[in-house]
């Protein structure tokens, strides 16, 4: 069995957050799912636990980091292509993102990023196939 990644985030509204993850395209998985509680699909191995504050308060000990003042967590998920990555990010920004940081280009590599309504930066990253070649 592949290893399975579950990033745990926690949310404000998830009636918006879910809202907000549905425009961009994905899906939730009912079965770990509740009214606090959302699992989002991401892809067969990576999901994301959203959990309201007080439920994500049941985890740790420690205060939920105040994301408009500070950054938790960067994540970064890959694309297929440049287009891919330029249609993820400004969906993210029509459906209620915000931006994060100016995009990044390399040639070989491209990206943008974004906020969701809960202030978690998001990267869309996409690098050329041939540039890593050989890497490893």
């Amino acid at each position: 069995m592949p290893q399975m990644i579950f990033v745990n985030l926690p949310v404000k509204n998830l009636d918006t957050t879910k809202s907000f993850f549905s425009k961009l395209g994905y899906s939730f998985n009912p079965q770990f799912s509740d009214d606090k509680t959302a699992c989002l699909v991401i892809s067969d191995t990576i999901f994301a636990m959203l959990l309201t504050e007080p439920r994500f308060k049941e985890f740790t000990k420690k205060e939920i980091a105040d994301t408009s003042r500070t950054t938790e967590v960067l994540l970064a998920l890959s694309a297929d292509s440049r287009e891919k990555v330029d249609e993820m990010a400004d969906t993210a920004l029509a459906s209620g993102g915000s931006p994060a940081n100016e995009p990044i280009d390399h040639g070989f590599m491209y990206g943008r990023s974004f906020q969701d309504p809960d202030g978690h930066t998001w990267e869309i990253i996409w690098m050329d196939p041939s540039a890593v070649e050989g890497q490893g």
